[in-house]
């Protein structure tokens, strides 16, 4: 069974992180700059949250008063979203994903982040696991 850890090996375990008082500007900027979709707020070492593109479209526009500009990230940050573990099934998570309509998971190991799994990660591990099955079936075939 293919878990959270085989994405985690293969990709990098660099996250962007953002500090949430830091601007919901500062935070699309360095989205932007690293060609990102969701940044992790962390404070410290402690996990607080994800932003998301997402989260901005949708609710800044709500707080109609409000510029990105001073707009601090902890005030539209996503807060609710389960933790993986690098022992769950990818099937898990595409679960929860599919089920909650986001984007992006982080995963925790003892309380601390680990690592962030996106629907790009899932797809990624899909297309590689199939290709590895097909190379495997084209092997028994021919030998």
């Amino acid at each position: 069974m293919r878990t959270i850890k085989h994405i985690l090996d293969r990709k990098s375990r660099e996250l962007a992180i953002i500090e949430p008082e830091k601007t919901v500007f500062e935070a699309l900027k360095l989205m932007a700059d690293k060609n990102i979709g969701s940044v992790i707020v962390m404070d410290g070492t402690r996990y607080l949250g994800i932003l998301s593109e997402r989260n901005y479209a949708r609710q800044v526009v709500v707080l109609l008063n409000k510029s990105s500009k001073q707009l601090p990230v902890r005030e539209i940050m996503r807060t609710d979203l389960p933790k993986l573990s690098k022992n769950d099934p990818i099937e898990k998570c595409m679960e929860i994903m599919t089920q909650l309509n986001v984007r992006y998971l982080p995963v925790v190991e003892n309380e601390t982040l680990i690592g962030l799994i996106s629907v790009k990660d899932l797809l990624d591990e899909v297309l590689l696991h199939q290709k590895d099955v097909i190379e495997n079936l084209t092997h028994y075939i021919n030998t």
